[in-house]
C-alpha cells in the first residue's frame, strides 16, 4: 500500500532507468532561468489606456507608454502642497485668475505627468477636461523627494520648459531649499532669486508673492491671506 497522498504507479509499469527524461527537464529549468533573470518586458499603453486603468488616487504617470508609481507623499511634503493649494487656490480664485489643482491629476505634455500643483489661467480653460490638462500649466510645482529629484531636476524639467510651462517651483523639503524659475524671452527656464526680504513674486499668478520661510514654517492660512489682503 503506498504512503498517503503519494499514487504509486502499477507493478507492470515500466521504471525509468536514472538520468532518463532528465535532458527535458534540465531545458525546462534552463528556460525558466533564462525567463526569471532576463529583461521584464512591459507592456506598452495608450494615454487613453493609462487614464481607463489610474483612478483617482492612483499616485502614477504616463512615461514612454509604460506606468512609473510614485511612492506615497511624507507629511513635511504634503503638508507644504496642502498649504500652497490653500494659500494659492483662495487668492486666484477671489482674484479670478484660475485655478490651482493638487495631485494626482494628470497633465498631458510629451508624456502624463502628474505635478504636485498646477495653476491653469482663466484664459486657459479650455485645456481643462473632466480627468487630465491637455496642454501646458501656466504654473509647476514639483516637492521633490529623494526617489524623484532626478527626474523633477532632469526629464521633469527640460519637459515643462520645451512644452512653454512660464512658470515652475522646484522645492526641496530636505536641503530647505526653493528654486523658482520662469521662462526667458528665448524660451529657456532662468533662476529667479526672491528679494533681500526672501520674498518671491510670481509672473503666472499675477501680483501674487510668497515669502520662502513660508514652506519651512507654514503659518497660519488666514495669517498668509491677510498679508496677501485677500482677507
Amino acid at each position: 500500500m503506498s504512503e498517503q497522498g503519494v499514487v504509486a504507479p502499477p507493478e507492470n509499469t515500466p521504471r525509468r532507468s536514472p538520468g532518463e527524461g532528465s535532458g527535458r527537464g534540465d531545458d525546462l529549468r534552463r528556460r525558466l532561468i533564462e525567463v526569471l533573470l532576463g529583461p521584464i518586458e512591459r507592456r506598452k499603453m495608450t494615454y487613453e489606456e493609462f487614464l481607463s486603468w489610474a483612478d483617482e488616487d492612483t499616485l502614477a504617470e504616463w512615461v514612454d507608454g509604460e506606468v512609473v508609481m510614485s511612492s506615497p507623499a511624507s507629511k513635511q511634503h504634503q503638508n507644504i502642497a496642502d498649504f500652497l493649494l490653500k494659500i494659492m487656490g483662495i487668492y486666484a480664485e477671489a482674484h479670478n485668475l484660475g485655478v490651482v489643482i493638487s495631485a494626482p491629476f494628470q497633465i498631458k505634455l510629451e508624456q502624463g505627468r502628474e505635478p504636485d500643483l498646477l495653476f491653469v489661467a482663466s484664459k486657459h480653460m479650455d485645456r481643462l477636461k473632466d480627468t487630465f490638462l491637455d496642454g501646458p500649466a501656466d504654473l509647476v510645482v514639483e516637492i521633490v523627494s529623494p526617489d524623484s529629484l532626478d527626474r523633477d531636476r532632469g526629464a521633469k524639467y527640460y519637459e515643462y520648459e520645451r512644452a512653454g510651462i512660464p512658470e515652475y517651483w522646484l522645492i526641496d523639503p530636505l536641503r530647505q531649499r526653493v528654486e523658482f524659475y520662469q521662462l526667458d524671452a528665448d524660451g529657456r527656464y532662468r533662476l529667479v532669486e526672491p528679494d533681500a526680504d526672501g520674498v518671491y513674486r510670481s509672473s503666472s499668478l499675477s501680483a501674487f508673492w510668497l515669502r520662502a520661510r513660508w514652506l519651512w514654517q507654514t503659518p497660519p492660512v488666514l495669517q498668509v491671506l491677510q498679508e496677501l489682503q485677500v482677507i
